[in-house]
């Protein structure tokens, strides 16, 4: 895929990963646009990257996505790049019953059902375009479950198996459909990070760079750092990295 000349729809694109991406997109001469639910970090990315179009948004709310979309379609009918990025991370201990589940956001609505709605509203307006793509951002947790994030590691399995799904279904069009499978990131806002492990972690801006080859070269399936070896290991290899991660 050209990566340059697009325009961008980055979600939870003022910090981590989304906001890295979107310096990399702007930087190869991208029309980006980032949204976010605080307007405070879409305000700070913007002074960051002047030239950043951005919109608050909670797209783990249908009117939210709803109005997202209808927003889009007006102002840049020329979209033809969404990166389902937005995520959030916690620590649940399901020995508590539904203490630690109910007591904030829910990530099944934020991770999961998110990209699967917003990918189902602008199927239609990146198939009208001569080059699409869909980046569904997944993780290497997806494959390898760290179980202080039980909810999190679930979500990011299903956007694996969901992004299979969709890029079947749309092989017959425009739109390409890519999967991020990042490891632990450094600089990221996600909540309840475990203590980083060199061996397990990499900066955005590595991701970012990985996410650019990976859309010039149509890798359809990005693993970055040691999710690498977790996207070709084996039942015994991942069982493994289970018990070592977990222990």
């Amino acid at each position: 895929m050209i990566t340059k000349n697009n325009t961008v729809l980055i979600t939870g694109g003022a910090t981590g990963i989304g906001f890295a991406l979107a310096e990399s997109f702007v930087k190869l001469g991208n029309k980006v646009i980032v949204c976010g639910r605080r307007m405070d970090k879409l305000e700070d990315a913007k002074r960051r990257l002047p030239s950043l179009i951005v919109r608050q948004c909670d797209v783990s709310k249908e009117g939210d996505r709803r109005a997202l979309y209808e927003w889009v379609e007006k102002e840049f009918n020329d979209l033809n790049l969404l990166v389902n990025n937005a995520g959030i991370q916690r620590r649940i201990d399901f020995t508590k019953g539904t203490e630690d589940l109910l007591r904030q956001e829910d990530e099944i609505d934020i991770n999961f059902k998110a990209q699967v709605y917003l990918a189902a509203r602008f199927v239609p307006l990146l198939s009208r375009q001569k080059e699409a793509a869909i980046v569904n951002v997944s993780s290497g947790l997806g494959f390898v479950p760290l179980t202080v994030f039980p909810i999190y590691s679930a979500t990011k399995a299903a956007i694996h198996s969901f992004t299979m799904s969709l890029r079947f279904q749309l092989r017959k069009t425009s739109v390409k459909v890519f999967e991020v499978i990042p490891p632990t990131v450094h600089d990221t806002e996600l909540k309840g990070k475990p203590i980083e492990k060199a061996e397990w972690s990499v900066p955005s801006s590595e991701v970012a760079e990985a996410v650019v080859k990976g859309l010039e070269g149509d890798v359809l399936e990005i693993a970055v750092g040691p999710s690498k070896r977790w996207l070709s290991s084996s039942k015994s290899e991942l069982d493994q990295a289970f018990g070592n991660m977990n222990h």
